[in-house]
């Protein structure tokens, strides 16, 4: 019988920094209209969550079963770097605060993208 090779989730960068790009979210999230907790700050609270929180759940998988959850933490983080854009247009967040998370986005989007490569 073969041993199924299973990942420490916690020992993972991109669940370190899907973690970090949740945190920073909530941080941020903390300074938007109260209008908006129902609407684009949930929004933005779960889809950073589902990030480091699908990596997670699929490191207990087979190597097949956890692309398909960096699959759905790869679009969760494409949901919130719209999301990001939103929020710069309607003036609840400044360039430098989009620069710096856009840009851990954009890097865990890298980083998932190889992870997945290196599944297949």
């Amino acid at each position: 019988m073969t041993q199924r090779k299973r990942h420490n989730y916690k020992n993972l960068k991109i669940w370190k920094l899907g973690l970090e790009i949740a945190n920073d979210t909530s941080d941020l999230l903390l300074t938007f209209p109260n209008h908006e907790k129902y609407d684009l700050s949930s929004q933005m609270s779960r889809c950073s969550i589902s990030v480091p929180s699908n990596i997670a759940e699929g490191s207990a998988k087979t190597e097949k079963g956890f692309s398909h959850y960096l699959d759905i933490s790869l679009g969760s983080s494409f949901e919130l770097g719209t999301q990001l854009l939103i929020a710069k247009h309607k003036n609840y967040i400044n360039q430098q605060q989009l620069e710096n998370l856009e840009g851990k986005v954009q890097q865990i989007q890298r980083m998932i993208s190889k992870f997945i490569d290196t599944l297949s």
